[in-house]
């Protein structure tokens, strides 16, 4: 009953550390290039590329997307023809088509630049 009492302060606080350090850092980088006469504009970055961002997103939810269902197609293939135990057989096999499918998605996404 009490655990939850300290699992929630614990969250955010974790999740203030983090911030804190990632803005605390990237404020020490930028003071460190300016100290040395660093040009401004490294610290905005140019989107190089003719594809706009939505459009990587979108190829990436999607490959992702396509990933899962063919884990959960493939878990429940493998669950009915071998009769294994399929306690880590659904995740497992969700995780590692999504896995794969991140990797589709990147690869488009970096071919369409």
């Amino acid at each position: 009953m009490g655990s939850e009492i300290i699992i929630v302060p614990i969250m955010f606080l974790s999740i203030f550390g983090i911030f804190y350090l990632f803005l605390n850092t990237r404020n020490k980088e930028r003071l460190a290039l300016i100290e040395k006469g660093a040009d401004a504009s490294i610290f905005f970055s140019n989107n190089t590329s003719g594809v706009p961002t939505w459009k990587i997103i979108v190829i990436n939810l999607a490959c992702l997307m396509i990933g899962i269902g063919t884990g959960i197609l493939l878990a429940l293939v493998v669950d009915n023809l071998f009769e294994i135990d399929n306690g880590p057989l659904y995740p497992s096999l969700v995780f590692i088509c999504a896995g794969l499918g991140l990797l589709v998605g990147f690869k488009i996404a970096k071919n369409l630049e």
